[in-house]
């Protein structure tokens, strides 16, 4: 019988990114996890660091994932801010959008599960989920601060565990929602509980 902790090691960054943000979250970087020969379950995919969207809890949602023994991986995206263009949202506005480089498509269809941190906009929050699940099969599960509902999703054409649109625009599908996790806070410990338990009932541990 094996007792004491695992030993988790992570690759952190490739390189020095670009933009505000502290350390190791900065955007275009990515920290991939590893615990002995067996690879990432989870990556953690987080918004671009700006003065508004501080990638805070994404830091504390990823060692909480790590101390229940999730092997987990930290994705800040290039351009991880906004609404991705054509986004009810983003008519009419200017600056930048969002949007994923292939590069990033392939990184996150390496993992079992993804974990999106996201805003405060509800329509911000649903139209990055899309973006997101539209080229990778993947299993999501969305954290953000606004209140959100699989109904929300499902009317924007994403696949969700509870119900599926007519024509879903998404090879993805979103499993669970964890509200109120404000960006750029502390991420209260009953969330990251909330979020770790939702994580492990849709990874494959065998």
């Amino acid at each position: 019988m094996k007792i004491g902790r695992e030993t988790q090691f992570v690759d952190c960054r490739e390189a020095m990114g670009i933009g505000l943000g502290g350390g190791l979250a900065q955007r275009g970087t990515i920290s991939v996890g590893y615990c002995g020969k067996r690879p990432s379950d989870v990556v953690v995919i987080s918004m671009s660091p700006s003065t508004r969207h501080v990638t805070k809890p994404v830091c504390e949602i990823t060692a909480g994932l790590r101390r229940e023994g999730i092997n987990a991986s930290v994705l800040v995206l290039n351009a991880g801010s906004s609404a991705p263009p054509g986004a009810s949202a983003s008519k009419g506005g200017y600056g930048s959008h969002f949007g994923l480089k292939i590069e990033e498509i392939d990184r996150i269809a390496k993992h079992k599960l993804c974990i999106i941190h996201l805003g405060n906009v509800k329509h911000h929050v649903v139209a990055k989920a899309k973006a997101i699940l539209r080229y990778v099969p993947i299993k999501g599960v969305i954290v953000c601060q606004c209140p959100l509902t699989f109904e929300d999703l499902v009317k924007a054409g994403v696949k969700t565990r509870v119900a599926s649109p007519e024509n879903p625009e998404t090879l993805g599908e979103v499993v669970e929602i964890v509200t109120d996790v404000v960006r750029g806070q502390n991420c209260p410990p009953e969330k990251i509980d909330e979020i770790c338990e939702k994580v492990k009932r849709h990874i494959n541990w065998g």
